[in-house]
């Protein structure tokens, strides 16, 4: 795990990834530069009057020491006819196969490292050599020979990838403070995905970013640029996790195929060679991979980290999380902070972040991330995509029923509507399904009916029409007869799980931290989406109904049964009322800043005493206002 930073196109600059990225690749440095003409020239140390002129080529990369920690998994790293060079962030867990059929092909390996698999799998395939890794990753491979530079990120965006255009030069990096730090760029805000942000806390779904003019490559996609025409560049997209069939196979036949391919995900995923840990919230999801650790290694010293809330016992897992730990006998490690913790480490969590983000929630995550690394451990599995593949969410059972409502399945509709109303908050369940049924030209009707307009009064929404920002309902694919099945895609997609990953990523190598998500595989998402969907969320409203089932034997019973969920949440509505007074003061400076015409602040102000007073319903959207504020301040954003 690392950071990379580099340019296509003639210019002048250096250092900037060394300046900005040191955290995500605290271990090594190298560089590459290319004059477009002799062979690229290597450094171990951020050069100075070592190069005259303006290179057509740089390459930076900060290294994090996971798999062959010794000098041969320096990079940039070449191959031996140095035609191709690469900087490579992520790790692709198949690579000891990879070897062994490169090696058949008469590669020669100089290292022990899954980048020298990489380079030689793109030096043979070329991008067909994207669809047999498994894991996660961003690269950049330069092509001497074809004079151009290939880019690529993981299928589903767990590395990330960015970009601008600086001048005549592309320009990516691993976060976007690198990109900002540019000579000359200024950060300015992208009306248009601020409406998205505020009105939905819909981030990382686009190709454009908050911030005008730098963008994402998209999961699943590459990109290619010449060196002699930097800017214009190619974007292909390399893999859908749409499944083309469905799967006619029994109930029995699937739980066992399930098992044996999250077993098998788990065991690559614990190919390391430093300390490893996982995150523990209490719930199935994280709770199967500690006990597949197990399982698999009996031996294993299993270090656990888990936030427990230290202001609200109504959400915390500690019951939980002692319960696994003890079945697996783990070594248990716990954070409790408290809201003048999340106040003093707030501008850092913004910072680091880079763009907004949706609660507070991630602020457990974050300070599990720091427990881990002041507990030594280098690499960490978390259970990320796990709701948004087996339908974890409340939403997927009113998603369920309309699948049985569209495919006009009556009966089994009616009898999943009853058992619906047998569970907690059976009045959400009919309004989700409302969101399913509705045809999108009603849509915008209902919403207003409920007064949940599309554009709230505490927005200006006079500027907004001045940019040009289009006033749309997200989430709203058109839904055929398979709703839950397209509803799981769309927040994998677009809707969930992209931010999440954003989170993960930054949270984890703030620290220097490998995080993995072994659910997110390929292969393990394709043989989910093509089973029946009753599988998925049975005819009880039981989610996650086989996952649940493939994991009995290796799951203490006790936190597969359980009904509720929670996750690393936190007491968010008692820290936003406890510093109150910061929420107001935030508010305050904004409406004198220069960001004013983005809220009408008289409908802010009135929004916010309401809340504060419980008259109107508190939710995130209050972290949206001043979280959107701060970032702006912390980045020095513009605003047109």
């Amino acid at each position: 795990m690392c950071g990379i930073f580099g340019f296509v196109g003639q210019s002048d600059l250096h250092f900037v990834g060394k300046r900005m990225l040191s955290h995500r690749g605290p271990d090594d440095y190298g560089a590459l530069m290319w004059d477009g003409v002799a062979p690229p020239r290597l450094f171990q140390e951020p050069f100075g009057t070592q190069w005259r002129g303006a290179p057509r080529v740089l390459f930076e990369h900060m290294r994090l020491s996971v798999l062959d920690l010794s000098k041969a998994g320096w990079q940039p790293m070449h191959t031996p006819d140095g035609r191709y060079f690469i900087v490579y962030n992520g790790e692709v867990y198949n690579y000891r196969e990879l070897r062994q059929e490169l090696e058949k092909r008469g590669v020669r390996f100089r290292s022990r490292t899954d980048t020298e698999v990489v380079l030689q799998a793109y030096a043979q395939w070329g991008a067909e050599a994207l669809n047999q890794f498994v894991g996660m990753f961003a690269f950049a491979v330069l092509d001497t020979k074809e004079r151009k530079v290939f880019l690529a990120r993981d299928f589903f965006g767990i590395k990330p990838l960015y970009y601008t255009f600086y001048h005549e030069c592309l320009v990516f990096a691993s976060e976007i403070k690198a990109l900002l730090a540019l000579p000359g760029m200024k950060a300015k805000v992208h009306p248009q995905r601020v409406y998205g942000y505020l009105r939905y806390g819909l981030t990382d779904h686009a190709t454009e970013t908050l911030f005008q003019g730098i963008y994402q490559l998209l999961p699943a996609h590459y990109m290619v640029a010449s060196i002699d025409k930097p800017r214009a560049i190619q974007l292909q997209r390399y893999w859908d996790p749409t499944p083309e069939q469905r799967l006619d196979i029994s109930f029995e036949e699937a739980v066992c195929q399930l098992r044996e391919l999250f077993l098998e995900s788990i065991g690559l995923h614990l190919r390391s060679d430093v300390p490893l840990g996982t995150a523990l919230s209490g719930g199935i999801d994280s709770s199967a991979i500690v006990s597949a650790v197990r399982h698999l290694d009996p031996q294993a010293e299993i270090h656990t980290f888990s936030f427990i809330p230290a202001e609200n016992p109504a959400i915390s897992e500690e019951r939980w999380v002692d319960i696994v730990g003890k079945h697996v006998g783990a070594q248990m490690h716990k954070v409790r902070p408290k809201f003048e913790d999340l106040l003093r480490d707030l501008d850092k969590l913004i910072y680091v972040q880079d763009e907004p983000f949706g609660s507070t929630s991630i602020y457990a995550q974050y300070r599990v991330f720091r427990l881990a690394h002041d507990s030594g451990v280098k690499v960490m599995l978390d259970g990320q995509g796990a709701d948004e593949l087996l339908g974890g969410y409340m939403r997927y059972r009113s998603a369920r029923l309309m699948s049985l409502v569209k495919q006009g399945r009556w009966n089994a509709a009616f009898r999943f509507l009853h058992a619906l109303c047998q569970l907690p908050g059976s009045k959400t369940y009919l309004l989700f399904a409302g969101d399913f049924l509705l045809p999108p030209v009603f849509y915008s009707l209902a919403r207003k009916l409920v007064r949940d307009e599309l554009f709230p009064s505490w927005l200006n929404q006079e500027w907004f029409k001045r940019q040009g920002v289009k006033f749309e309902t997200y989430f709203r694919p058109e839904y055929g007869a398979d709703v839950l099945r397209e509803e799981l895609l769309n927040t994998l997609k677009v809707s969930s799980l992209p931010k999440l990953l954003r989170y993960e990523d930054r949270n984890s190598m703030a620290y220097s931290l490998e995080s993995r998500v072994p659910f997110l595989t390929p292969r393990l998402v394709n043989f989910i989406l093509a089973m029946p969907e009753e599988y998925i969320i049975s005819e009880k409203g039981t989610t996650k109904y086989i996952f649940r089932e493939a994991m009995r034997g290796l799951v203490p019973d006790s936190i597969l049964d359980r009904k509720d969920k929670v996750g690393f949440a936190t007491p968010e509505k008692f820290w936003l009322s406890s510093f109150g007074n910061w929420v107001e003061e935030t508010i305050m400076r904004a409406q004198s800043g220069t960001f004013t015409p983005i809220f009408d602040y008289p409908n802010l102000v009135k929004e916010w005493h309401l809340v504060r007073q419980g008259r109107k319903r508190f939710n995130s959207r209050i972290w949206r206002w001043v979280n959107l504020i701060r970032w702006m301040e912390l980045f020095n954003v513009e605003v047109p």
